[in-house]
């Protein structure tokens, strides 16, 4: 599961998730937007559990350079004696030029590079990089011309820490299976996701070496299991309406272009609009049912049993699980009864 990236509550939030980690939960996850930094947070979680698998969901691959993305990786990994994941993603240029003040560009062939250089780095090669985005060390005419070929002091836990690729863009996705431990698309259709992303998916594991292992697919899903739990569902629409409507802008959205590609060109212009205008209730009431229901993980015990069995069959082999109802008990209990469903 992810924990929210907002600050408040998060020292509760571990003390919850170290009883989590006990009723089974494998893995955690913590965002990263324009609020307290991921890295520092992630690092606490590692000191206060033993066994859980811990992941940056995600950095951006704009606010470090390449090399330091590559040392903090190698940080959390020693911290938490191996047990990280670098999850990273391109973000959008809201934020990356709104907060960062970072020009966004060429995400495919920053992102290329940022993994080779991430990988000599854990080798602990000298790191030589001449690419079109990044130099390393950078040449004479660029700089002082002192710069030399470097390698990281301490030896990393792992030679090859994984590297999880957020993506939903065609040519991103091809990325994600050509050169990556683990792939995470964001509302994912499982009925609709071959037809959308099979080609793709295809076009990069033609190219991906065979010292990496099969790609995983890790996919986020509100959860709530139980009987009533399908009225949580409703909680669905809102987060969709923001993506699609919210989360860009008129004719550059990846979200709105993901819903049209499943088949909702209609209702994800008319989400936009209304999102856009101001008129937020309106847009979330738009949002498809079977949308909703697709990309969810909610109802009684039948109903998510057969629901895993779906995500299962389109590729899908870690769930992300975001508990829809508050209380930690019923999280708690939840997470006991998917583990069984499992």
């Amino acid at each position: 599961m992810s924990l929210a990236y907002s600050g408040e509550g998060f020292r509760g939030s571990v003390d919850n998730l170290v009883q989590l980690e006990a009723a089974g939960l494998d893995a955690v996850s913590v965002r990263e937007a324009y609020t307290f930094d991921a890295v520092s947070q992630l690092g606490y979680i590692a000191a206060r559990t033993t066994r859980l698998e811990i992941a940056s969901g995600i950095v951006q691959i704009y606010t470090r350079t390449p090399s330091l993305t590559a040392m903090t990786a190698a940080g959390l990994d020693y911290v938490s004696d191996g047990r990280f994941t670098l999850g990273v993603g391109a973000s959008g240029p809201q934020v990356i030029e709104g907060f960062h003040g970072v020009k966004y560009d060429a995400p495919l062939g920053r992102t290329r590079e940022l993994v080779d250089i991430c990988r000599q780095v854990w080798r602990r090669e000298r790191v030589e990089h001449q690419g079109k985005h990044y130099r390393i060390p950078l040449p004479e005419d660029e700089g002082t011309g002192l710069g030399k070929p470097l390698k990281l002091i301490n030896h990393p836990v792992r030679s090859r820490i994984p590297i999880l690729l957020a993506a939903i863009g065609p040519q991103n996705v091809a990325l994600a299976a050509e050169l990556v431990e683990k792939w995470e698309p964001i509302f994912f259709h499982p009925g609709r996701a071959s037809e959308v992303w099979g080609e793709s998916l295809e076009s990069g594991r033609a190219k991906r070496s065979a010292d990496l292992p099969p790609l995983e697919v890790s996919v986020a899903v509100p959860f709530a299991v139980g009987e009533g739990a399908g009225r949580l569902r409703e909680y669905v629409r809102p987060q969709l309406a923001l993506y699609i409507g919210g989360m860009g802008a008129k004719g550059q959205n990846f979200y709105t272009r993901l819903a049209e590609r499943y088949g909702f060109e209609t209702e994800a212009h008319d989400i936009q609009d209304l999102y856009l205008a101001g008129r937020k209730d309106e847009a979330a009431e738009k949002v498809p049912e079977e949308l909703v229901h697709a990309v969810s993980l909610v109802g009684t015990q039948d109903e998510v049993a057969e629901q895993v069995r779906e995500f299962a069959t389109a590729g899908v082999t870690q769930l992300n699980i975001a508990p829809l109802d508050g209380d930690h008990a019923a999280t708690l209990t939840g997470l006991e009864t998917l583990k069984s469903l499992i």
